[in-house]
């Protein structure tokens, strides 16, 4: 019997591991069966001519845009948001299935605005529903980190695709620990979110505008060079924005000590670049928006409820299931029955190839979020197994300067099995509580072939008869 050159195995390595052993090359393929159910509309699906060229476009005009700062201003100006009016994160929820967390949140905003004196006498009102009404931040083009509450007298950053005009806006990052987006709604709470719209918002506009356009995109290519992956880590990205607005701070006019607690302020919280992180990739994903054809995910959302997925070829359908519970490190003596369920816009790093998918980059992460610096890198390159292409603008030093993986294909999840890694922060299950600590997380598995089944009901229903 001749030996063989080379051997190709599919699936579990037991016999490539023997055949290795007797010094044979083995070529291994990494296959995986199709989740249960997909299959005809996996066919359906892959029949659709439009397919191919449709993620080329997506994919295309994702990578084309440039976010720029442009400005901060109130979100009643921008957002077009009136009193009574609240934006939140995720797909749809209502007060009576929102989470722990996300009516904490509420409550505080409510203080905020002036709706009611205390946060405890907000319960009524939502329990009411009379003049106040909820809305998923993704629906006015904007983003919002763990519960993602926006109301009129808060501030946003305003970012644009100068090429296109398109803008999308995200709230001012308040710190870490107990903050209203964690659930927190404590005097402090809301004494700072008076300052970040008295004192530090209209201190960053005449910055911006002083300053002008702010390449955003740029600074995400820096820090992802720099040890940062943009979710969970922005120290780097937070450090490069404030020289950058520095200079027209000192400048502006403002108090000095207003300055200068200004700029302790952003210098000491290295999430701040986060609120820019999130619309940036918004900005790239909403231009692959409404691709016939496309199978490309353009939104990963959580409200603390439900998860919620848009793809770029369903228009803005959500398809939803149960939020995960986060599995990671927890702050002092908190522990898993203190979380609550995965909670933020925040996924839509990662829905743009950066945060856990660039975990590769950002090694020392695996200390905030739990893991090891093997899984950091093994999660990267795994995410490229379920994605169009990749971003060589956001490239990977260990990985020999690779590009991120990038343009989450819902038939190739469906196909491979493999779910989207996320990390991400925890916030505590009861209102008030706020941050509990962080982790790792992947969406509900059903959320991806729902996705595929009307995927496949709009290939079918354009096919010739």
């Amino acid at each position: 019997m001749t030996t063989p050159n080379t051997v190709v195995n599919v699936g579990a390595d037991l016999l490539a591991d023997a055949v290795a052993e007797q010094a044979v090359p083995v070529t291994r393929v990494d296959w995986r069966p199709p989740m249960v159910g997909t299959e005809a509309d996996l066919a359906d699906v892959a029949a659709d001519p439009r397919r191919r060229t449709a993620n080329e476009q997506a994919l295309a005009a994702m990578l084309d845009v440039t976010a720029t700062l442009v400005d901060v201003a109130p979100a009643s100006e921008v957002l077009g948001l009136q009193r009574g009016e609240f934006l939140h994160a995720g797909p749809p929820i209502t007060w009576e299935r929102a989470s722990g967390p996300m009516r904490g949140a509420l409550m505080g905003a409510a203080a905020f605005e002036g709706l009611v004196d205390d946060p405890e006498d907000a319960v009524a009102l939502f329990e009411s529903g009379a003049n106040v009404s909820l809305e998923p931040c993704h629906h006015r083009s904007a983003v919002g980190p763990m519960a993602g509450i926006t109301t009129p007298g808060m501030w946003v950053w305003v970012l644009e695709d100068q090429a296109s005009g398109r803008r999308t806006y995200c709230t001012l990052n308040e710190g870490l620990g107990k903050v209203l987006r964690y659930g927190a709604y404590a005097p402090d709470v809301i004494e700072r979110l008076h300052w970040l719209a008295d004192v530090l918002a209209p201190l960053l506009q005449k910055a911006v505008r002083a300053a002008g356009p702010v390449d955003i995109t740029g600074i995400l290519t820096q820090m992802l060079q720099m040890g940062d992956e943009a979710h969970n880590r922005n120290r780097a990205g937070t450090l490069m924005t404030l020289r950058d607005l520095a200079p027209a701070m000192v400048t502006s006019g403002f108090d000095a000590p207003d300055v200068a607690q200004a700029m302790r302020f952003i210098g000491g919280n290295d999430h701040f670049f986060l609120n820019l992180a999130m619309p940036a990739c918004k900005l790239a994903l909403d231009a692959a928006r409404n691709i016939d054809g496309s199978t490309m995910v353009v939104a990963m959302a959580r409200n603390g409820t439900d998860f919620g997925i848009q793809v770029a070829g369903t228009g803005d359908e959500w398809f939803t299931g149960p939020s995960q519970q986060v599995d990671g490190l927890y702050f002092g003596d908190y522990g898993p029955d203190d979380a609550n369920p995965d909670i933020g816009d925040s996924a839509i790093t990662e829905t743009a190839g950066i945060g856990g998918f660039a975990m590769a980059t950002a090694p020392a992460i695996v200390r905030f979020v739990g893991g090891s610096v093997p899984d950091a890198l093994n999660t990267t390159r795994r995410m490229h197994e379920i994605t169009l292409g990749e971003n060589p603008r956001w490239s990977v030093p260990v990985l020999e300067f690779q590009g991120t993986p990038t343009g989450i294909d819902v038939t190739k999840v469906c196909r491979t099995g493999i779910l989207p890694q996320i990390n991400t922060g925890m916030a505590g299950k009861l209102a008030g509580v706020g941050q509990v600590g962080a982790g790792l997380v992947t969406p509900p598995a059903e959320i991806f072939p729902k996705a595929l089944a009307r995927l496949a009901e709009l290939a079918v229903s354009r096919t010739p008869s």
